[in-house]
């Protein structure tokens, strides 16, 4: 017969098995706080780059913020190297903000060079 601490523990981890307690102690690698941009972060990225002060629609703003999302998945896929879905999502925004780069370097190519030399891109 086992001993009482033995039975103890083995009633305590069925019991945070059934209540899915075990789940919400372990630090999760895909909150939100990993996977969006705050406010914070948005208005540092893009305070350069804005065109006016409710600028959010700018091809420059949209590739700024698009380059900063972009280096937080690469971060987070380096860690979970197995997470596909993530790598769709970041597969899908290179190649959005490939498309804004085009067209920002088709319609004003001084911004074009001047934005992609601040953020690193080409």
């Amino acid at each position: 017969m086992p001993n009482q601490a033995y039975s103890a523990n083995l009633i305590k981890l069925i019991n945070n098995l059934r209540s899915g307690h075990w789940l919400r102690d372990k630090p999760n690698d895909c909150s939100a706080e990993n996977t969006m941009l705050t406010n914070k972060q948005k208005t540092k990225v893009t305070k350069e780059v804005k065109r006016h002060e409710k600028d959010t629609g700018s091809p420059e703003y949209q590739i700024a913020l698009f380059s900063e999302r972009i280096k937080q998945l690469t971060k987070h896929l380096q860690k979970n190297k197995k997470d596909f879905h993530s790598r769709r999502g970041l597969l899908k925004m290179v190649a959005k903000r490939r498309k804004l780069m085009a067209y920002l370097e088709k319609t004003n190519e001084k911004e074009f060079k001047k934005l992609s030399k601040k953020l690193g891109l080409k």
